[in-house]
């Protein structure tokens, strides 16, 4: 069997049977949704702080600011059906995961209850679940239901379990790259057969102050508590949170299209005489001539690169300079380049997932959300300084409809997607041709969830909204 036909680019087959994210959920930092982390891109704001709860600890070595996500510690067990005990020793992540699931299933226009018994596939891109050290070492519960929810298997399993999926699931971890890994490998089960559809999550939160230290330790976090990629004061970045689930399915299938998942490929830096952390120009050059001689789609059509734009002394050259390489050949323009991080620091396994948020923004608003902290760019990036490649700092219009994703992980574990706009032409802006009232049904299981919906409804200007 050829492996470039059966996991590689999607060129050669039927418009219906190209893979397309469908659904998207997250919780981000400062932002609760997707429509929150649109507006927060577009009015750049900075949505790392100092005043965050993770802990009090005060420490010279410990960096103050950490972008963090909202009420981590809320769960609704009852609309799940988990029992009390067993919710109660549930990490945040698999609880949010799993209400993230939910909500991109439904994104999709689908009923969760629909996929009971499909052959759906879970797969999970997580690295570290930092409540470990609290329920396995510390609070010990009768029954050992412990090891069950704070294990990173249970974050994909627990998914199949409670919505009765029965494809393949299972957590994947490359560092950095995890969850961008996990949509190719989501991806290549689609492709292949071996499932129709896929729910592709991933987690990250940062609850314990010893691994922010840790890292810190690499000499990788910033001193002055910002994330600047590309420009010539990047001192590292900052550790951000995220949680995050997109719903992959076949283009014939799919009641939504955000975008058409043209190519997804991985590969390995190998050997490095630098050492296991630090990324190979060779190998990302590597990946990019493999990978559009692969999807028969040229370079020169590619409005954009989220790259994966840490902010660290050893990637950002070598990312840009790969791109440079390979990626700016035929181009008459500059290839514009930017990074979500600035924005909202790094949220490490997360980081995929955020990065796709990103590019659904840019596609569903039809400009690229602008790069922050971007002043003047580094030294030894020549690539910005000549205007080959151009950092986008003001909101841009999306033209050819081809952005291009990168993630790295710290094993040397690469990623690369494409993704495609899918075109939607609304007639009277989606508004109905008459002056008659429609009824809109909300339900939630709160006063709360209710007044939630009803002001997503009154900030969309089609609806004529009678409260009674």
């Amino acid at each position: 069997m050829d492996d470039k036909k059966t996991y590689g680019s999607q060129s050669d087959i039927n418009s219906g049977d190209e893979i397309v994210i469908s659904g998207i959920a997250g919780k981000f930092p400062d932002s609760d949704n997707m429509n929150q982390l649109r507006e927060n891109l577009f009015n750049k704001v900075n949505l790392v702080r100092p005043d965050h709860d993770r802990w009090k600890i005060e420490n010279s070595n410990l960096p103050r600011y950490l972008g963090t996500i909202k009420n981590v510690k809320k769960f609704d067990a009852d609309f799940f059906g988990f029992p009390s005990q067993e919710a109660h020793v549930l990490s945040p992540e698999t609880r949010m995961l799993l209400e993230r699931s939910y909500e991109a299933i439904i994104d999709a226009g689908i009923n969760p209850k629909q996929l009971r018994g499909k052959n759906t596939a879970v797969i999970m891109g997580i690295t570290i679940l930092e409540t470990q050290e609290k329920f396995l070492y510390e609070d010990l519960q009768i029954g050992g239901v412990n090891i069950v929810g704070c294990s990173t298997f249970a974050t994909a399993n627990m998914i199949s379990c409670y919505l009765d999926l029965k494809g393949p699931s299972y957590t994947v971890d490359t560092s950095c790259s995890s969850s961008l890994y996990a949509v190719a490998l989501g991806f290549y089960c689609i492709m292949s057969g071996i499932c129709e559809d896929a729910i592709i999550g991933t987690a990250h939160l940062c609850l314990h102050p010893f691994l922010n230290m840790q890292i810190a330790g690499l000499g990788v976090l910033s001193f002055d508590d910002y994330c600047r990629p590309f420009d010539i004061a990047a001192n590292g970045f900052v550790r951000s949170e995220t949680v995050g689930v997109i719903y992959l399915q076949k283009a014939k299938n799919a009641k939504r299209i955000y975008a058409t998942c043209s190519n997804i490929k991985i590969n390995n830096n190998g050997y490095m005489e630098e050492g296991i952390l630090f990324p190979s120009t060779f190998m990302l050059s590597t990946l990019y001539k493999e990978f559009y001689n692969e999807c028969k789609i040229s370079t020169s059509c590619l409005d954009y690169i989220e790259t994966h734009g840490t902010a660290t002394k050893a990637n950002d050259p070598s990312e840009v300079n790969a791109i440079h390489n390979v990626l700016c050949k035929n181009r008459k323009s500059s290839l514009m380049i930017g990074s979500v991080k600035s924005n909202l620091g790094h949220p490490e396994p997360a980081s995929g997932i955020v990065q796709i948020a990103k590019v659904i923004i840019a596609f569903e608003t039809g400009l690229i959300p602008p790069n922050i902290h971007y002043t003047s760019p580094r030294k030894d990036i020549d690539a910005l300084f000549n205007g080959t490649v151009q950092v986008v700092t003001e909101a841009t219009p999306v033209k050819n409809g081809y952005i291009a994703i990168n993630s790295f992980g710290f094993g040397g574990s690469i990623a690369h997607m494409l993704l495609k706009w899918n075109i939607k032409q609304k007639i009277n802006n989606g508004a109905p041709n008459d002056d008659l009232p429609r009824l809109v049904i909300l339900s939630g299981r709160t006063e709360e969830s209710v007044k939630l919906f009803l002001n997503d409804f009154y900030d969309n200007s089609i609806f004529l909204i009678v409260d009674r």
